[in-house]
């Protein structure tokens, strides 16, 4: 059997399909010398038919790989089913970035504070028919957090890797078009609804291989690819054609560019822009923050900033440690006024969106604490949270019932009190200390997943999620120049 090309075509008009199917295989030899199919382009053919015709054309050419050509089919008619793992053969680094990223963690499999919700909401994520329990409608929560199931429709998220991996690689590379969360009827459009999905795979820039291929000669088996630097030289799945790479065989993952959305904040707004309860409470305002703000920076030069000639993939937010340690301007002041010592707290939100963002029951908290010469506590700020002790001090958002008490986000039916830092805003609070003994005054600034009565409900939570984090710390010595 010698490189060459296959044609192949047929008429089932079959009560599945009624189209007519044609293909055009090519095959030749990979770098090992074995012969392989290269590529498969399918016109106008369904899943079945295009997997028949495969099948027929590998056992016809001769060749050993029928399960690389069943993943190539399988990849071209439902590419949402591509797990990440499949990416990571080439892509190490970005892949492990992504593997710890809340986006891999965002399923009521893995995010044990989504789970609690979801359970709450709506039901077991490995069972299948699950519905709101308050609409009985298929749960609008997939569309963001697990959007390949989403588009099955089904709530089973183990049943395929690429469910469980929640936001993967295909989810966010399969958008196409960002047709904003406003729909035509009024009501929003969250998650994958608001988004044209393509079945290519979408880049920031593509492949932009033509010039290659013009210059290669026409019996290249990697379209061109040799015409460029040394990366050049290696198979490469997004030129179009399956390949077998450090002995596995990955499927042909054809990329279009796109760099209007993915070097834009559209790729992140359809999740992240804003959602209501079913009251039509706002619950996450991301998007309008940021709209507020008058930004011209978008998302991803905060959340994937490039390092080393990559695109930071871990996405960090309210989870990581060192964007939230960046976010804030905090600073203390501290003179003498007569007996007392006045303390002015300086705080600047960096962000072009309120900070604490996203989930509702994110917050921020000050503590100021005055210590004398043993470093024993002579005066603080709150003996206990500054949600009841110093209300000034605490940055969150509520929402109230009808009556203006606290209310759960699902059930809450108006916007309570906002006195999070808005984007950009500088806020100044001010502080008398008996000065009496003080030799020091440090200022904390904490950050909180949850509001302080779920913390107290949620006692099956780990720790990691439900203690405050540590993100600011400014000190004043008393006495010292």
């Amino acid at each position: 059997m010698f490189p060459g090309t296959i044609i192949m075509s047929s008429s089932p008009r079959s009560a599945d399909s009624g189209l007519e199917a044609s293909m055009i295989f090519k095959v030749g030899r990979n770098t090992t010398g074995r012969i392989i199919m290269i590529s498969a382009r399918l016109h106008r053919v369904t899943a079945p038919v295009a997997t028949a015709l495969i099948v027929f054309a590998c056992v016809f050419a001769g060749l050993g790989n029928l399960a690389l050509a069943e993943e190539s089919a399988e990849a071209a008619t439902n590419i949402h089913h591509v797990s990440s793992e499949v990416c990571a053969n080439c892509h190490q680094e970005i892949f492990k970035q992504w593997q710890g990223s809340m986006h891999a963690n965002s399923t009521a499999l893995t995010d044990p504070i989504h789970a609690t919700f979801y359970k709450n909401v709506a039901g077991d994520p490995t069972q299948e028919g699950v519905t709101l329990k308050a609409s009985g409608k298929f749960p609008i929560c997939l569309q963001c957090h697990a959007p390949n199931a989403a588009i099955d429709k089904t709530t089973k998220l183990d049943a395929k890797p690429a469910y469980q991996e929640g936001v993967n690689c295909v989810a966010c590379h399969t958008l196409a078009q960002f047709n904003g969360v406003d729909g035509p009827d009024g009501k929003l459009m969250l998650g994958l609804k608001s988004y044209e999905i393509s079945d290519q795979l979408q880049g920031p820039s593509g492949m932009n291989n033509k010039l290659a291929e013009l210059a290669s000669s026409g019996d290249d088996l990697f379209g061109g690819a040799g015409v460029g630097g040394a990366d050049s030289q290696k198979p490469n799945p997004h030129f179009g054609e399956p390949v077998e790479y450090e002995g596995k065989q990955i499927p042909a993952l054809p990329m279009a560019g796109n760099p209007k959305l993915m070097k834009s904040s559209d790729a992140c707004m359809g999740c992240h822009d804003q959602r209501n309860n079913p009251h039509g409470v706002p619950l996450c305002q991301t998007g309008n923050e940021y709209e507020q703000s008058e930004s011209q920076v978008n998302c991803i030069a905060c959340h994937m900033p490039i390092a080393e000639g990559l695109a930071d993939h871990s996405m960090g937010g309210g989870h990581s440690p060192a964007m939230l340690e960046r976010a804030v301007i905090f600073d203390i002041d501290t003179e003498s006024d007569g007996d007392n010592l006045k303390t002015t707290v300086y705080l600047k939100n960096q962000l072009p969106h309120s900070m604490p963002t996203g989930a509702p029951f994110r917050n921020v908290y000050l503590k100021l604490t005055a210590y004398d010469e043993s470093g024993t506590v002579v005066w603080e700020s709150a003996e206990g949270h500054p949600g009841k002790d110093d209300p000034q001090a605490y940055f969150s958002y509520s929402m109230t019932d009808d009556e203006g008490k606290p209310a759960m986000p699902p059930v809450a039916t108006k916007p309570g009190e906002d006195t999070r830092l808005g984007p950009h805003e500088e806020r100044t609070l001010v502080y008398e200390i008996p000065a009496e003994t003080v030799a020091l005054v440090r200022g904390e600034l904490y950050y909180n997943l949850l509001w302080p009565k779920l913390v107290e409900k949620f006692t099956h939570l780990p720790k990691d999620l439900t203690d405050p984090v540590l993100i600011a710390v400014a000190e004043n010595p008393i006495g010292e120049d």
